[in-house]
């Protein structure tokens, strides 16, 4: 009996094992089809049977297995009430700003710092000068700011070289602060990570400016006053 129980045991996990080979070799069929020049981060099953959660950067899709059926949306536990595409994207905004080196963004410091904020910012925007004035309260608060850039107009815009200017300059926290107030900036060559940034923000999703992401990969929907972002802080 027990011979046969383990044996039984056996082929249930021998045949599990094939099943699984014969799944994954089915999704990687699937998906160099349907995306055959993209960088996968994580396919995995979903609480839907037969359907399965492809994440790209920040970028979320659903496919079926045999990639013949694609849904681009987002996935709500009613009974959680969560957003669980949502809670995915979150997950991979943490790993895309934990990558970025601390020399490649201008942060402005809070000396008791509880939090962190990530600013998506263009010195040639309305809102951004606005959250700008609001940094030294922000720090008084405990938050910390760290600005990346993002010229609206792209790289090679007037504006997105003089955030190039910003970045190379030797005060980039007092270079910053001048070009938000249309000061000129020397320009002095570097090598600079606008270029980079400013694709790390499209990667994001970023649409406008400031685009605000919290440590937990939040994202604020554009400007908010200090008190308001303290309270997406959840403290």
């Amino acid at each position: 009996m027990k011979f046969s129980k383990f044996l039984l045991m056996g082929l249930f996990i021998s045949f599990s094992a094939l099943a699984e080979d014969a799944l994954d070799a089915e999704l990687s069929i699937a998906l160099s089809r349907l995306l055959p020049d993209v960088e996968i981060d994580d396919v995995s099953p979903t609480p839907i049977d037969g359907l399965y959660q492809v994440v790209i950067g920040s970028d979320i899709i659903y496919m079926t297995r045999d990639g013949n059926y694609v849904i681009k949306g987002d996935i709500l536990d009613l009974q959680e009430r969560r957003n669980l595409t949502e809670d995915v994207r979150a997950v991979s905004r943490v790993k895309i700003l934990g990558s970025i080196k601390k020399n490649d963004y201008i942060e402005f410091s809070s000396e008791n710092m509880q939090d962190a904020i990530y600013v998506f910012t263009d010195v040639d925007c309305g809102y951004c000068r606005k959250l700008h004035q609001d940094v030294p309260e922000l720090n008084s608060l405990g938050v910390s700011v760290r600005y990346l850039a993002y010229p609206r107009a792209g790289v090679d815009s007037v504006t997105g070289h003089e955030m190039s200017n910003v970045w190379c300059a030797k005060d980039r926290q007092k270079a910053l602060t001048a070009a938000k107030n249309r000061e000129t900036v020397e320009a002095i060559p570097c090598d600079d990570p606008v270029a980079e940034q400013y694709a790390l923000g499209k990667k994001l999703g970023v649409r406008g400016t400031p685009a605000i992401y919290l440590q937990n990969g939040m994202v604020l929907p554009g400007y908010m006053p200090p008190d308001k972002i303290i309270k997406q802080l959840k403290r």
